[in-house]
């Protein structure tokens, strides 16, 4: 997910897409520690999405924060 697609999306979509997120790296360490992960980087590539979903969330809410004071 490239981070204008991250940008477009609401403030519940990126909630819940933080949430999708985390449970799909559950599950992908769950797979590699029971030898079922057959690709190991999508491990780094779905923590990296998350990185990206709470970049921009926190941005929102810095933008909100500063706007209100």
């Amino acid at each position: 997910m490239d981070i204008a697609a991250v940008r477009n999306m609401t403030d519940a979509e990126l909630v819940q897409a933080i949430a999708d997120a985390k449970r799909d790296l559950w599950q992908a360490r769950f797979e590699l520690s029971t030898r079922q992960l057959k690709d190991t980087s999508t491990i780094n590539k779905t923590r990296k999405s998350i990185a990206r979903l709470m970049l921009v969330l926190a941005e929102r809410q810095a933008s909100q924060k500063a706007q209100g004071v």
